[in-house]
This record gives structure tokens, C-alpha cells and sequence, in this order.
């Protein structure tokens, strides 16, 4: 049913980049990450005023965020089918800018006398920032996230490739945007002797709710059967063996399955990444400017949507992921071997950008490869649930960076174990695709 009169389904558009630009903003958590990890935003270096949790800690309400951005991601899918997009979205905005806004609490919550110095305080705030950031924020992504997309490919039947690609570059155009907010926010209000983290939180809440709200307003649908002028449908055609397969039947087949831990292993790798290149790449390069590495990253990252997915019509879906997945995994080994030596940071950003370039292929080949074995018809539905393999990532990431880390002080086996899991999702393709030739 439509919510409303034919409009400017361009205003669409530019609602839909402005709430994706906001959403996408997680992916700068690495800037907030150093901060926790006690380095000062202005020196680079560790201050004993500011915080100092292990990296497990810091890593943990980033992989909280993911997941739920990941697990409420189905909710709304299944909600703003039956209600439109822009009040789901106005409720993930709310949820948004909420998380942050309640996060500005930490600097109160485990502050003692100016500083943050057991690992009590660092636990309290650990599971607080879970909550506030991880949980609450989380939910406001994946509320937000699927409606810009939902609305653009009814406005856009005649381009729904092209379109689909522009949204979610916008998401992953986010960091860029943001990183360079965050740093600010966090020079601006860096005071030696006390924690630094609450008012840019409070700050970034504020601007999330109001642009992410704003922008949801002009998410709707057209008219139920409305087309562009000019525009004929091709006829219509199932995917994959002719079935429009439901969620409960395809979590029941092992296609699914493959697919899934293919999202997994390929999503750990980049969001592992995308949660420590700030650090790590200072940590190989003491000169290195964070916010261009985390920028150009990201901008890689939004290009990899729209080229991989393109790619990937001409190729076709395995052969794409095969070769996707053996560039990210040679970036990852790249990245641990560089760990190891003293080497200029622009090449480090230049791995970090090819890592990052693989990563967001996978919004684009995922999405296609559901519908190419499970029908068109039920792939919102379906996606949403393929789509729990990126907040398991979230985790996973964590696991892999935080513990070894603390344990090694280095990032080297962590990108190590990261391009193997690269290498298996290869392999996992080619028995896909092998599985696939032989029906």
C-alpha cells in the first residue's frame, strides 16, 4: 500500500545517503578504540591521564554493535514491510542517537579523581559502553539500515543494481565522514589529567538523531504497481531452480550454510581490520595520520560495493568471491608481515585500502548470491537472516584482535589468523561452485 503521493524519488535518494552516512559512521569506532587504549589523540602516544583498558575491552562494544546491528537488522526487515520505511527508520534514528547520548554517561560512571585506573572501573565502563554503544546504538543501525534500501529499489526498478550500490557506499562512506568528526571531537576535548570520551559521544548522539530522524522522513514507498515513464518490467523469473525459497526452508539446506560461514570468515577479516587500523597502523609507523588511513579506507571500502557487484554480473558470483576472497587474503598476510618490520605508512594504508575494498564486496556479492540460490521474492527476508554472519563477524573479530594482542603486543598473528579464514572462504566457494555445476 503506498504511503503517500507520487513525489521526487530523488529526495529519496538524498535521504537515504544522509541516514546511510550516519549509520556507517560504526565503522569509525577505531578512533574512540585508541582512546580507550590510552592513547592521546593529540600525541599519539599512551597518557597515563586518559584511559587505559586492555585491547579486549576496547574491542568488545564495537563486536556488541555489530551484532545487534546485525540480529535487529531481521526485525526490521519483517516490520517495515508491513509499516513503510520511514517510521522504522525514525526508530532507529531515535535508537541511535539514544546509545550514543547515554554513552556520554561514561566519563561519570568509572572517572575516579580524574582518571580511569583499575580494571574494575575498565569492566564497569567495558560492559556499559556494551550496552549504550553495542546494544542500544546497534539496534538503531539495523532498524535504520534496510529501509533506505527497501524504498530505493521500489523507486528504482529500472536501476536497481546501480542504486542499491549508491545506499549502502553511502554506509560505508560513513567512516570517512565521521572519522574526521571524531578526531576532532576528540582533540577538541582531550584534557590530560581527565577521560575524554563523553562529550563527543554526547555531540555525535545529538547530530545521529536529528540527520538520521531528518533524512527518514522522506523514506517512503510509491503506489503500490507505480513505474517509472517509459520503464516495461522484464518478465518475471525465479532465481536458482525456479523456487522462492522462505527462511525456515533455507536455513535447512547446506548451501546456506556455505554461504554463511563464507560471510563469516571474509567479514572477520575486515571488520578486524576496519576495529584496529587506527592502531595498528600507528603502531608500525609512529607518523602515520590515522584519519587519512581510517578516510582513504574507507572510501575503498564504499568503491568495493559498487565495483564488485558489477563485477560480479559479468564474472559471475563464485568466480568474483574466489577472487575477492585471494586479494583480501594476500592484503592480510601483506598487513601481518608488515607488522613485523619498519615501513612507511602510506603502505600501510595502501594494504589497509585493498583490505577494506574486498570487505565492502561483500554487501554487494552476499545479497546477489541469496538471490541466485534462494529466489528474488523472499530475499529480504532471507538476506536478514544471512546477514546474522556479519554480527557474528563483529564478535569473532574481537576475539581474534583483542586476546592476542594483549597477549603478543602485536598484530602479527592476529592478521595471520584473519587470511587463513580468507583462504578457507576460497575454498569454501569452490565447493560451492562445484555443488553447484553438478545439479
Amino acid at each position: 500500500m503506498s504511503e503517500e503521493k507520487i513525489g521526487n524519488r530523488y529526495l529519496v535518494v538524498l535521504g537515504a545517503i544522509i541516514v546511510q552516512l550516519c549509520l556507517g559512521s560504526i565503522y569509525a569506532w577505531s578512533f574512540f578504540q585508541s582512546a580507550l587504549n590510552g592513547i592521546n589523540p593529540i600525541t599519539k602516544v599512551q597518557d597515563v591521564g586518559l584511559y587505559l583498558w586492555p585491547s579486549l575491552y576496547s574491542q568488545l562494544p564495537f563486536a556488541a554493535g555489530l551484532a545487534s546491528f546485525a540480529l535487529f537488522m531481521i526485525i526490521a526487515g519483517r516490520w517495515q514491510d508491513r509499516v513503510g520505511p520511514r517510521k522504522v527508520a525514525t526508530v532507529g534514528g531515535i535508537l541511535l542517537g539514544l546509545g550514543y547520548i547515554l554513552a556520554y554517561l561514561i566519563d561519570i560512571i568509572v572517572v575516579t579523581d580524574g582518571l580511569v585506573s583499575t580494571t574494575d572501573d575498565a569492566f564497569i565502563g567495558m560492559l556499559f559502553l556494551i550496552l549504550t554503544y553495542g546494544i542500544i546504538a546497534g539496534a538503531g543501525i539495523g532498524f535504520a539500515y534496510v529501509c533506505p534500501i527497501a524504498a530505493l529499489v521500489k523507486w528504482f526498478p529500472d536501476k536497481k543494481g546501480t542504486i542499491t550500490g549508491i545506499a549502502v557506499a553511502g554506509f560505508g562512506a560513513g567512516a570517512l565522514v565521521f572519522g574526521y568528526v571524531e578526531q576532532y571531537l576528540l582533540e577538541l576535548y582531550n584534557v590530560p589529567t581527565v577521560a575524554n570520551i563523553g562529550m563527543p559521544m554526547l555531540i555525535l548522539g545529538i547530530v545521529y538523531l536529528v540527520f538520521v530522524v531528518l533524512g527518514a522522513q522522506v523514506l517512503t514507498n510509491p503506489p503500490q504497481g507505480w513505474l517509472p515513464d517509459g520503464f516495461t518490467p522484464a518478465p518475471s523469473t525465479a532465481d536458482g531452480k525456479g523456487q522462492d525459497i522462505l527462511p525456515g526452508e533455507m536455513i535447512r539446506t547446506s548451501t546456506f550454510w556455505l554461504l554463511w560461514l563464507m560471510f563469516v570468515f571474509a567479514a572477520t577479516a575486515g571488520l578486524m581490520t576496519l576495529g584496529n587500523v587506527k592502531t595498528a597502523a600507528s603502531a608500525i609507523d609512529a607518523t602515520a595520520d590515522a584519519v587519512i588511513v581510517v578516510g582513504v579506507m574507507s572510501l575503498l571500502n564504499a568503491a568495493g560495493r559498487i565495483v564488485w557487484g558489477a563485477v560480479s554480473d559479468k564474472l559471475g558470483r563464485e568466480k568474483t568471491m574466489v577472487l575477492m576472497f585471494l586479494i583480501l587474503a594476500i592484503g592480510m598476510f601483506t598487513f601481518a608481515y608488515m607488522s613485523t618490520i619498519s615501513i612507511s605508512w602510506y603502505a600501510v594504508m595502501g594494504i589497509a585500502s585493498l583490505i577494506g575494498f574486498c570487505f565492502g564486496g561483500n554487501f554487494a556479492l552476499f545479497p546477489s548470491a541469496t538471490a541466485d540460490f534462494f529466489g528474488s521474492k523472499n530475499v529480504g527476508k532471507n538476506y536478514g537472516v544471512m546477514f546474522t554472519a556479519y554480527g557474528i563477524a563483529g564478535i569473532t573479530g574481537a576475539l581474534v584482535a583483542g586476546p592476542i594482542v594483549d597477549t603478543t603486543g602485536s598484530y602479527f598473528m592476529a592478521f595471520i589468523i584473519t587470511g587463513v579464514l580468507a583462504i578457507i572462504a576460497v575454498l569454501f566457494t569452490l565447493v560451492l561452485r562445484s555443488r553447484r555445476k553438478g545439479q
